[in-house]
């Protein structure tokens, strides 16, 4: 049998069965890798499902994605539908709509026989279940009910009644037929079960397509609210009208006040669903008049209780999903309004109160973050790529950290602290004790002496002698722009030198060579 690595694998592995039965197993993707860690525990899951000897649907498979995809647009289709034939369409469905019933009921009958073979995520554990005894026991304790209600074929028994009412020609035989068929309408009212089933597909969405993303689980949350918030319009509009028409459109129901009798169905739909809204957001746009019935009634007062159902879920959600969006930028909001009170109450300049917000603004850039945290959160391997990324530029440029050994100069990496300078900062004063050196990564620095004048810009350096020999600095240094750049003091540079006792001589070396020679820098 042909073989290949694990599905979506890039590296070296274990070698899995090719084909069909490859559509069953984990993909390798973002929630695969967040769930398992790794390539290689990814190829492993593939191998024990393999290993397993049994036809099973990994929750992380491909197959799985797309059908999870698919089912969630037939069910809401479902949901759009079923509502509208029963109250609308009187019974004239089209050869169309009934061969998308019976399709439809042909796939939830399908997705029931599938659940047995799908393997599950338990929330408590992270290794999927894919022996077929525990997968049958935990959907016969779960979700098996209500899918075999919500799959009752009510579809086929609806083409085919129909079948045998258009072929009847006996007139009281095809009254006792209507009303069969008029019943049954009313019982494929249970496939509306089936928005437990949307309900589900969503979450299964946001579990299994990479959504362990927040801004795709936001897109998911919103997507989902919406969609529900639809159906429940939808429904309501349709009962506006199915009602009066059950009870064969008294004279007083408000379908023949609008004269509706013989209208379209788009119009009917669109005044049962402004009436449904009309109530549910509490106006008294079309329910001008009091109910005339009791069974009206109840329809009003269920309207307005799903209204006000619907606001609060909306608000709700909608409080939730501003509360979680964008954190960093709230916290900054925070502190800048603390910082606001503070310079207030402490009664600084103006100008100085202006000077510390654009330092805010620079420095943070809308965002609140310590870098010290965030950086102390991961391990010392990642630290070390991630100031490597951010400072290797600028350590190359220096003479003194070329050449040397890498452990030293990741050593001195962990020492760096970012700092931001605001145009006309003052960052040393010529003749001032220095115990730092300072690397620009963005901006420009003017450096002024009596004896010489000189500007510098992205990836220049100045100070470095100070770092060595804890001496005074020889100019002014002052910010022409914006800079945001990286320190490096004495105290963190001579922890860094412990250990490479050979780095320290050259150094030294360093140090006597320019004793007598002005330094390049401060």
């Amino acid at each position: 049998m042909e073989k290949q690595k694990a599905p979506g694998s890039r590296g070296k592995g274990v070698m899995v069965t090719s084909g069909w039965r490859s559509l069953l197993l984990p993909q390798l993707n973002r929630q695969s890798l967040y769930v398992y860690g790794s390539e290689i525990a990814v190829e492993e899951e593939c191998i024990r499902q393999l290993q397993s000897g049994v036809l099973v649907i990994h929750p992380f498979s491909l197959i799985r994605s797309y059908y999870i995809m698919c089912m969630m647009a037939i069910t809401f289709l479902n949901l759009i539908g079923i509502p509208m034939e029963i109250a609308f369409l009187d019974g004239v469905n089209g050869l169309g709509w009934e061969g998308f019933n019976v399709f439809s009921d042909t796939l939830f009958l399908i997705d029931v026989a599938l659940n047995f073979r799908m393997g599950i995520i338990p929330e408590d554990s992270e290794v999927a279940i894919l022996d077929l005894k525990q997968i049958r026991m935990s959907y016969l304790r779960s979700w098996f009910i209500p899918d075999v209600i919500a799959a009752f074929p009510i579809g086929y028994i609806l083409f085919f009644a129909d079948l045998q009412y258009s072929n009847e020609d006996n007139p009281s035989k095809a009254n006792r037929m209507m009303r069969i068929l008029m019943f049954v309408r009313i019982l494929s009212l249970i496939r509306l079960v089936r928005v437990s089933r949307l309900v589900r597909f969503f979450n299964e969405v946001e579990k299994v397509s990479n959504a362990n993303l927040e801004a795709v689980r936001l897109f998911f949350r919103i997507l989902s609210l919406f969609m529900m918030i639809f159906l429940l319009c939808h429904w309501n509009g349709c009962i506006q009208y199915f009602v009066p028409m059950l009870e064969e459109f008294p004279a007083d129901c408000w379908v023949r006040k609008e004269n509706l009798m013989n209208a379209t169905v788009s119009v009917k739909y669109s005044w049962g669903v402004f009436r449904a809204l009309s109530q549910m957001i509490a106006l008294s746009y079309g329910s001008m008049d009091a109910p005339t019935n009791s069974v009206e009634l109840w329809i009003v007062m269920v309207s307005m209780i799903s209204g006000c159902m619907m606001y609060t879920v909306l608000v709700a959600n909608a409080t939730t999903m501003i509360a979680n969006t964008d954190p960093t930028a709230k916290e900054y909001k925070s502190k800048m309004c603390h910082l606001e009170h503070y310079m207030t109450f402490m009664k600084l300049p103006p100008e100085l109160q202006l000077r510390i917000s654009k330092y805010y603004q620079a420095r943070y850039g809308g965002k609140w973050f310590d870098e010290n945290d965030v950086i102390d959160t991961v391990s010392t391997a990642l630290k070390e790529e991630m100031l490597l990324a951010m400072c290797s530029r600028l350590l190359k440029k220096v003479p003194m950290f070329q050449n040397q050994d890498v452990h030293f100069i990741n050593a001195v990496l962990l020492k760096l602290s970012y700092e931001v300078f605001l145009e006309g900062d003052v960052i040393v004063r010529e003749n001032a004790p220095g115990d730092r050196m300072f690397f620009i990564d963005h901006g420009e620095v003017g450096l002024e002496a009596d004896s010489f004048q000189r500007d510098l810009c992205d990836g220049d350096y100045f100070g470095e002698m100070c770092v060595l020999t804890k001496g005074k600095h020889l100019a002014t240094a002052r910010a022409l722009t914006d800079c945001q750049c990286f320190s490096l003091s004495w105290l963190g540079f001579q922890q860094a030198l412990v250990g490479f006792p050979d780095v320290r001589k050259d150094l030294e070396k360093l140090v006597q060579l320019h004793a007598d020679q002005e330094p390049n820098g401060v």
